[in-house]
C-alpha cells in the first residue's frame, strides 16, 4: 500500500474512516470527479439509497481501475447525500457495501448533505483523491 494511516492519540479513535492518509514519496495522484450511481447511458436509474450507494462506489472504482489503482488507493473521500437521515437508517447495510467493494480501507472522509444534485433523481455522489504507485 501507498498510504499510510495518521490517527493522532490527541483525537478520538475513528470508526469507519481515518484522520488522515500519508502518500509514499514518488507516487502519483488521481482526482476523481463526483460519481453519481449513473449506468452507462448516463441515467441514475430508479433504484433506493443504498443501491445508489453501491453503484456510485463502483463508479469510482472503475475510474482507479482504470489508473492502475485499487480500492486501498482511495487517500479521501467525500461523499455527498440529499437525505442524512436515509444514510442514518441504511448504516448497516452501506458497511456491507463498503467491505464488499472496499474490504477494511477506511480513507479520510466526510460526508455531506446537500438539498440536490445535478441529476434529480441521485441521492448519492463520492468523490475521491487515490494516491497511484509509481
Amino acid at each position: 500500500m501507498s498510504l499510510t494511516p495518521i490517527n493522532p492519540p490527541s483525537l478520538p479513535t475513528p470508526r469507519g474512516w481515518t484522520h488522515g492518509m500519508l502518500a509514499a514519496p514518488g507516487s502519483r495522484m488521481l482526482f476523481v470527479a463526483g460519481l453519481t450511481a449513473q449506468d452507462s447511458t448516463g441515467k441514475v436509474p430508479a433504484v433506493g439509497f443504498v443501491e445508489q450507494w453501491d453503484r456510485a462506489l463502483a463508479n469510482v472504482l472503475a475510474v482507479l481501475s482504470a489508473a492502475g489503482a485499487e480500492p486501498t488507493s482511495v487517500a479521501r473521500m467525500t461523499v455527498f447525500v440529499t437525505d442524512i437521515d436515509q444514510y442514518r437508517g441504511a448504516q448497516k447495510a452501506i458497511g456491507e457495501v463498503w467491505r464488499a467493494r472496499m474490504g477494511k480501507h477506511f480513507p479520510a472522509m466526510a460526508l455531506v448533505q446537500v438539498t440536490g444534485l445535478v441529476d434529480p433523481n441521485a441521492m448519492v455522489e463520492i468523490e475521491t483523491t487515490a494516491v497511484v504507485p509509481a
